[in-house]
């Protein structure tokens, strides 16, 4: 289906050179008596790099649809990741560089979204955030409160971020999958 330069937004996925492309970012320009013009960043969903492109209004690209599949992560057994259809069971595997940073917020059981392209997986979206148990921390401090200083902790998954210093081994954290920043703690 076509869609028009004009109406691009955020997140529609378009096809452009023959490679698929998500919409990362628009601006309409009007410069006085010249013709107004788009000025689109897309994104590669094979690479992930962004090129900045400028189209017509009145231009057409070929809109791409994308399919959502709901899925529960299960394992990962080198650099390959298995997930499981929620509807029928079916199981995915899916490499490394599919899954990319995704991995790192990644535990069993976790529920995700597995974008598909024709049938091809592309992507991992993640829900926005994940509780993770921390195995590595240094000790806290005896009467320490919340304050802009922290510590590294080293999270199940690998992941390491910053946490207060009253933070301590074993504890169950929530993090933001977005920015990777902690939340706050899980209580029990």
């Amino acid at each position: 289906m076509a869609i028009k330069a004009i109406d691009l937004r955020r997140g529609i996925a378009v096809e452009y050179n023959s490679k698929l492309y998500v919409v990362h970012d628009f601006m309409k320009v009007s410069k006085g008596n010249w013709r107004s013009f788009m000025q689109v960043k897309l994104k590669d969903t094979q690479t992930g790099s962004i090129i900045e492109q400028r189209f017509r209004v009145d231009d057409t690209l070929e809109q791409a649809f994308l399919e959502q599949k709901p899925m529960e992560y299960l394992y990962s057994a080198a650099d390959t990741h298995y997930f499981m259809d929620l509807k029928d069971y079916e199981q995915l595997e899916l490499a490394g560089e599919v899954v990319g940073d995704a991995v790192k917020y990644l535990k069993p059981n976790t529920q995700v979204q597995i974008t598909m392209y024709q049938g091809k997986p592309f992507s991992v979206e993640l829900p926005n955030t994940v509780e993770l148990q921390i195995t590595d921390c240094p000790p806290g401090i005896k009467g320490a409160t919340v304050s802009n200083v922290g510590k590294d902790a080293t999270l199940e998954t690998g992941l390491v971020i910053n946490v207060p210093d009253f933070i301590s081994n074993g504890t169950v954290v929530r993090v933001d999958t977005r920015t990777g920043e902690y939340l706050g703690r899980v209580n029990d």
